[in-house]
C-alpha cells in the first residue's frame, strides 16, 4: 500500500476508465477539427494578473479558487482555472491575427485547476476540451460553435441535455441595466461582501447559487428589457440560424455565467441528470476581452465542455461507448524459440495496426492463457517447439474456442484478413 494519495478533490485516470475519457474527449474534438479548428496547448500556469484582468477581479474564481503562488523569483503565478484568457493571451503574443485570416479558430484539451469544496461532479483539478474563434464579430460565429457543441454530445449519444442561451448586451446597453439592477440589490437584504459585489459587479449577483440570494431575485430586472436594437438584432440572428440548423435551446433571460469577460450571446449546457452540477459545459461572445489583457479590439466566441460532467452525463443515461479493443491478438509463447519468433509477429501486426500484445514474464500455458482472456483479445497465438518444427502457430477464436493451426509466414495476412 503506498503511503501517498492523490490530492483531496482530485482523481487519477485509469485503465480502463480512462478509455471512456479518451473517446469523450476525442468526440468534443472531432467537429472542430472537421471545422477549421487548429490545436493549441498553453501552460499549465500564468501570471495571476491575467485571470484577475481577464476573469474578473470581483469572481469567486479569483477572489476564492485561484491556485496562487509565488516563485522564488518574485513572479506572482496562478494555476490556470479556465481556458480562455491563456488562449487569447498565446494568440497575441505568437501576432496570430495579424496572419490575415480571422477569425482564428483554435481548440485545447487540458486540466485546470480550482479550489472548491470537493463533490460529484465538482473537482479541484477538472478535464475540459474547449474551443476559440478571435477576431469576428458574426451571429454566424456564434451559432456555429453552439451548433459543434452539439454535434459532439449527440455524437456521444446523449440526448437528455439541454441548451440555455441568453444576451449579456453590449458596452452600449449593459451600463444602462447595470445601474438599473444595482438599485434593485441595494434594496435586498444581502450581506456586506455580497453587497460589495453588486458595486463591482452586480451581474455577479444574479450568478450566486445561495438560495437565500436567489429567493431575493425573483423580481430582478431582467437584460433582455435593457438591449440595445444592435444586440436585439444579433441575438435573435443567431436564434434564427441555431432553429434553421435544427439546434433546440431555451431562452434563459436570467442567464449569467460566472465570467466577467462575457458580453452578447452566452450559452450553457445542462444535464439534468446530474443533479446540483447540471452545467456540462458552456460559453459565449468575449468582444472586449482582448482589451483588457492589453491587446487590440478582436471580438471574439467560445466554449469549455466539461469532460468528466460528460463522462457523468453519460453514465446517468446509461450510454456505453463503443470503445476500441485495446487488444485484439495476444501471443502465448512456450519456449525460447517461440519467444523470439512470436515477439517479431507481435511487432509486425503491430506495425500492420493491429493491436496485439504479448505474454511476458516467462508464464506457463496455463497462466498466459488467464492473461490472454483478462486482455479481451480477439486471438491468440499460441506456439511451441513441434508447431514450430512444422512452420506453424496455433490461433485460437477466443469467443468460439475453435483453434486451426497457420503458417508463421502466413499468420500476420491471416490475422489482417479476419480482423478487417
Amino acid at each position: 500500500m503506498s503511503t501517498f494519495k492523490a490530492p483531496k478533490g482530485t482523481y487519477d485516470l485509469i485503465p480502463p476508465d480512462s478509455a471512456t475519457f479518451l473517446a469523450v474527449r476525442e468526440a468534443i474534438a472531432a467537429p472542430l477539427r472537421n471545422s477549421g479548428y487548429g490545436y493549441i496547448e498553453t501552460p499549465g500556469f500564468e501570471n495571476i494578473e491575467l485571470f484577475a484582468r481577464g476573469v474578473g477581479e470581483s469572481t469567486d474564481i479569483v477572489t476564492k479558487e485561484m491556485y496562487a503562488f509565488e516563485t522564488k523569483g518574485g513572479d506572482r503565478l496562478a494555476l490556470r482555472p479556465e481556458g480562455t484568457a491563456s488562449v487569447l493571451r498565446a494568440a497575441l503574443e505568437a501576432n496570430l491575427h495579424k496572419a490575415g485570416n480571422l477569425p482564428v479558430k483554435l481548440w485545447y484539451s487540458g486540466s485546470y485547476y480550482r479550489y472548491e469544496r470537493p463533490q460529484k461532479g465538482r473537482y479541484r483539478h477538472f478535464s475540459q476540451v474547449g474551443a476559440e474563434a478571435i477576431g469576428a464579430e458574426d451571429p454566424a460565429l456564434d451559432a456555429e460553435l453552439i451548433i459543434l457543441a452539439d454535434q459532439a454530445y449527440r455524437s456521444l449519444g446523449l440526448s437528455n441535455f439541454r441548451i440555455l442561451l441568453n444576451s449579456l448586451g453590449d458596452k452600449e446597453c449593459r451600463p444602462v441595466y447595470r445601474t438599473a439592477l444595482q438599485d434593485f440589490l441595494r434594496g435586498l437584504d444581502l450581506d456586506e461582501d455580497t453587497l460589495r459585489r453588486a458595486e463591482i459587479n452586480p451581474l455577479r449577483v444574479l450568478d450566486d447559487k445561495r438560495e437565500s440570494v436567489q429567493k431575493q431575485l425573483g423580481d430582478a430586472p431582467l437584460l433582455r428589457d435593457y438591449l440595445c436594437d444592435a444586440c436585439k438584432a444579433y441575438h435573435e440572428e443567431v436564434r434564427e440560424l441555431l432553429t434553421a440548423a435544427g439546434v433546440a435551446f431555451e431562452d434563459d433571460p436570467k442567464l449569467v455565467r460566472g465570467l466577467d469577460y462575457y458580453t452578447r450571446t452566452t450559452f450553457e449546457f445542462v444535464h439534468d441528470g446530474l443533479g446540483s452540477q447540471s452545467a456540462v459545459g458552456g460559453g459565449g461572445r468575449y468582444d472586449g476581452l482582448s482589451e483588457m489583457i492589453g491587446g487590440p479590439a478582436l471580438p471574439s466566441v467560445g466554449w469549455a465542455l466539461g469532460v468528466d460532467r460528460t463522462v457523468l452525463a453519460l453514465e446517468a443515461e446509461g450510454v456505453e461507448l463503443e470503445l476500441p479493443a485495446t487488444t485484439s491478438v495476444f501471443a502465448v509463447p512456450l519456449g525460447e524459440e517461440a519467444r523470439r519468433v512470436l515477439f517479431a509477429k507481435v511487432t509486425e501486426l503491430r506495425k500492420n495496426g493491429i493491436a496485439a500484445d504479448f505474454s511476458y514474464g516467462g508464464k506457463g500455458l496455463k497462466g498466459a492463457m488467464k492473461n490472454a482472456n483478462r486482455s479481451g483479445a480477439r486471438y491468440t497465438i499460441v506456439a511451441g517447439e513441434r508447431d514450430l518444427a512444422e512452420g506453424v502457430v496455433q490461433l485460437k477464436d477466443m469467443e468460439s474456442g475453435e483453434q486451426t493451426p497457420v503458417g508463421v509466414n502466413e499468420i500476420v495476412a491471416e490475422l489482417e484478413a479476419r480482423l478487417g
